[in-house]
């Protein structure tokens, strides 16, 4: 909440005065060792005022035009001055600096503590200003003494001759020769597969690669891994979920020489691949199935995109068509409902949805998730990082960044309607129609109860301390700068409930809305079933966007329409144009700069794809889909680079390039730079296809090493294995660690597609839910589908995916955090949902292997392992079965450190 005063507890102590004689105070006078202590309080402060004398001096002796205007023209006006004024303060004159800004007054004479100016210069209070670097004690000296003597100025501060020239400075960045050859930002080459002369190590082109880096630094590889260890791999590697007893019977009798490739093209053929692999790119797109935020309002439309995403993967749509139906599927040459569905990529962003006319800067931020987005997860490159200033290690100018905005800027929050044109258009017209008729009725509604509204937010007005009611009551036009932060505070998180409407209202008028609700509710039952809609985007006007939850125009809100003519969506009888875009000093919404046009990021690209491909449709600019051309271009140096990167790490537990999401400068370099580069021209000259792409790393010995290998050598040469020396074992994310269980119990509903799954929840997790919703299913069946359907609420994560890592849903994530935590075990030891499903998978051991312990034990290692145990190990189980139930073994089986690893 606000500040309740503007009175620090130190301030207030300053005011009281001082009392010696007073009961609780020391009189220093009343004996003779307070005497005492009163001379050397004496002699102490006269040696602070012999210590202070020259400080005092000096602040006597500033001078405003020799020593304050250099610094202040030197390091302030650029940022604060003719050109710009960032958080709309202008330091040109004593008077636009008292004015101050947002943030209030620069500085108040004769107060240096209490003064932003030099608190910020000091670095007292963040951010420390200036922004291209602190100044030096000296000059933080001159500042503070300059206020504490009241601030005398004379004339005015900074050439406007100099404004453009500032201005084109700070805008201009000249990408230094060199930085053009760093590897990343060159066109991928397709080198000579190397020959290693190891036996059966030259056949494949990605093993001829990997055993040339063994070669290289002396390493072993280790042997290929048992045929029950592959087909599990497989199938948990490509599907997520374990093989069947007859699937994996299947595979083991077959001995041809081609079962292997041949067991790779049936996963690739199921269905359920599409699950597993779309859950990678959902990450990605930051997928979720509510808003986030305080209000974390249910998106009912959101899941129709992550069953795209599955459809595309089943279908393997080339990856860089994939990405421009996700980018601007409405202006492709033939748009069909998927392409439209698929621009909710874009659209994924988390979002406030509250009172979003009141507080435009909401949606800059969705813009800059937007460029975090493609930047991160298409184009590897923090980009997102040049928002307020030119890249700090990459050659990303801000000026890219803001070209990117300009090809996005257009962007407006559209439902598609997924219905033919006609259905649509009648649709529409019908709730038209209702609306009309039920708007004079909310009008009277509205008119009747603001009276009772107004007066109880003045009731709550009145709660607050003197000096914020001043601020709230005052007129806007007379708000001081600090008034106005404030009003705007109180007024825009406020709220009157209808309760507490009800409490106070008289029963005539009650009696009234009541009739008139009636009245509603009789014309809404005409009201047609909603026609299905995909949540996606389109280009429009935003300034035209239809009022939202909390928009709804109420005193000093201050709401302005930025623009008079035009429509939120371009029906194509004119061309569309879009809204300005400008260049943002400093990454401040209100410190424009020039009008910028749509472009990419410089440093990659070749100038072969224009800017703009305008469809014949006319209805959209054609600047997404733009960028998404310019992306899936042979000639780009990154796009297949970085998927291929992410392919090989979800295979191989870890990227040639670990950074998944950053190949710039503080990135990683990759260990196998040709190996990646000849991956990347590959995937490109095979059609861009991502299951091409599976099949070609898993038929590498690589791919099929052993991870139980272990070489003293190896060890003290590549301890991280860094070099791929043998299979690196990893850890299941959490939705295959609950669809596995689900998957051996016999329990899992394998129904594809649809609205999204409510597991049920404690009691007291739904108790901490109070925004959104979580609809209460019971456990059973129809919760018991894949992961990848549950619904994904960003205010409230399952607490099993959570405790297994889950990422932030609210950010684009490549590469998910793996932990190693108590909670883990104990989640699957002690969590109801875990010993509910092993007792189902008791009960089916008991009923498939009825003969007695020792087929059941068999069983539960190939449900569970899908391979049968060790001798050791069934020695171990029986054992364990004759002094406890069946029940709890099958839980033991599900708490092995195997059966949560793909090894």
């Amino acid at each position: 909440m606000p500040v309740l005063s503007s009175v620090s507890p130190r301030s207030k102590a300053r005011q009281r005065p001082f009392q010696p004689n007073r009961r609780n105070r020391y009189n220093l006078t009343s004996t003779r060792s307070g005497f005492l202590v009163y001379c050397r309080l004496l002699h102490f402060l006269a040696a602070a005022a012999a210590i202070a004398a020259p400080a005092l001096a000096q602040q006597a002796t500033v001078s405003f035009s020799k020593d304050v205007k250099p610094i202040l023209e030197a390091r302030c006006v650029k940022c604060h001055g003719a050109s710009m004024q960032l958080g709309k303060l202008d330091l040109r004159t004593r008077e636009s600096a008292v004015k101050g800004g947002d943030k209030g007054p620069a500085f108040t004479p004769g107060k240096p503590d209490e003064s932003q100016l030099y608190r910020k210069v000091a670095g007292l209070e963040k951010p420390l200003m200036p922004m291209d670097g602190k100044l030096s004690p000296a000059e933080v000296d001159i500042i503070r003494s300059w206020i504490a003597a009241g601030a005398p100025w004379e004339g005015a501060i900074g050439a406007d001759a100099a404004r453009d020239t500032g201005k084109a400075a700070l805008e201009d960045y000249r990408i230094p020769d060199e930085a053009r050859s760093y590897w990343a930002f060159q066109k991928p080459v397709k080198a000579p597969v190397p020959k290693s002369g190891q036996a059966g190590w030259d056949a494949h082109p990605v093993d001829a690669f990997i055993a040339r880096a063994h070669q290289a630094r002396g390493l072993k590889a280790a042997p290929p891994a048992s045929r029950e260890t592959l087909l599990r791999r497989a199938y948990l590697d490509l599907t997520g979920l374990p093989p069947t007893l007859e699937q994996a019977r299947e595979f083991l009798a077959d001995t041809s020489a081609d079962a292997w490739p041949r067991l790779i093209d049936r996963l690739l053929d199921s269905p359920h691949y599409g699950e597993r692999w779309g859950r990678h790119w959902l990450d990605v797109a930051r997928y979720a199935d509510s808003n986030g935020y305080e209000h974390d309002f249910d998106r009912p439309n959101a899941w129709r995109y992550r069953d795209y995403v599955i459809r595309a993967f089943n279908s393997d749509i080339p990856y860089n068509r994939f990405l421009e139906e996700q980018l601007a599927g409405d202006e492709m040459e033939e748009v069909t409902h998927d392409r439209l569905i698929a621009t909710g990529f874009l659209r994924n962003y988390a979002k406030v949805g509250f009172r979003e006319k009141d507080n435009p800067q909401f949606r800059f931020e969705y813009l800059d998730d937007m460029i975090a987005t493609v930047g991160r997860g298409l184009l590897g490159l923090t980009v997102q990082c040049a928002r307020c200033h030119n890249h700090k290690f990459d050659p990303i100018g801000q000026k890219d960044y803001y070209k990117l905005q300009a090809s996005l800027f257009g962007y407006v929050e559209y439902d598609h309607p997924l219905v033919p044109p006609a259905e649509a258009q009648a649709y529409q017209e019908a709730v038209k129609s209702i609306e009309e008729r039920t708007k004079p009725l909310k009008d009277q509604i509205k008119s009747l109860e603001q009276p009772y509204r107004d007066r109880i937010l003045v009731e709550k007005y009145r709660k607050w301390p003197e000096h914020i009611q001043k601020a709230v009551f005052t007129p806007e036009a007379e708000r001081t700068p600090g008034m106005v932060l404030l009003a705007n505070q109180i007024i825009r998180t406020t709220n009157v409930t209808p309760a507490e409407i009800d409490r106070v209202i008289s029963p005539g008028d009650a009696a009234v809305r009541n009739a008139l609700l009636a009245r509603i509710k009789e014309i809404e039952k005409g009201r047609p079933k909603p026609i299905p809609v995909a949540m996606g985007i389109t280009d429009g006007d935003y300034r035209f966007t239809p009022d939202g939850a909390g928009d709804e125009p109420a005193p000093g809100k201050g709401v302005k329409r930025e623009a008079i003519e035009g429509s939120y969506i371009c029906d194509g009888t004119k061309p569309y144009t879009p809204p300005p875009s400008y260049f943002l000093h400093g990454g401040d919404m209100h410190s424009k700069g020039s009008l910028m046009k749509p472009g990419f990021v410089s440093v990659v690209d070749d100038g072969s794809v224009p800017a703009e491909i305008p469809p014949a449709h006319r209805r959209t600019s054609g600047r997404r889909l733009a960028l998404a051309r310019w992306l899936g271009s042979p000639n780009h140096p990154l796009t297949a680079r970085v998927i291929v990167n992410r392919v090989w790490h979800h295979h191989f537990g870890r990227g040639i390039v670990t950074t998944l999401d950053n190949f710039g400068k503080i990135g990683e370099k990759p260990t196998h730079p040709e190996l990646l580069d000849w991956l990347a021209v590959e995937f490109m000259e095979k059609g861009w296809s991502i299951k091409k792409l599976h099949k070609l790393l898993m038929t590498s010995r690589t791919y099929q090493m052993s991870s139980q290998f272990d070489d003293r050598d190896n060890q003290l040469r590549d301890a991280e294995n860094l070099y791929w020396w043998r299979f690196r074992p990893q850890r299941l994310e959490a939705e295959i660690v609950r669809d596995s269980i689900l998957a051996v119990s016999g329990a899992l509903n394998a129904a594809m597609f649809g609205p999204a799954v409510f597991p049920e929840l404690p009691g007291e997790v739904l108790a901490s839910m109070d925004k959104g919703i979580w609809r209460r299913q019971s456990d059973g069946h129809d919760v018991w589908r894949r992961s990848v359907y549950v619904y994904r609420k960003r205010g409230l994560p399952l607490p099993f995916f959570e405790v297994f890592d889950l990422p932030d849903q609210n950010v684009s994530c490549g590469r998910r955090n793996v932990s190693t935590v108590p909670t883990q075990a104990l989640t699957l030891m002690n969590n109801q949902w875990v010993l509910n499903q092993s007792r189902r998978f008791a009960d089916r051991i008991g009923t498939e292997a009825p003969s007695g312990a020792d087929a059941q034990v068999d069983l539960a290692y190939r449900l569970a392992l899908a391979r049968p145990p060790s001798a050791e190990e069934k020695r171990v189980a029986l054992a364990f079965l004759s002094r406890n139930t069946l029940a709890d073994f099958a839980h033991v089986m599900l708490n092995l450190n195997e059966f949560v690893y793909l090894r």
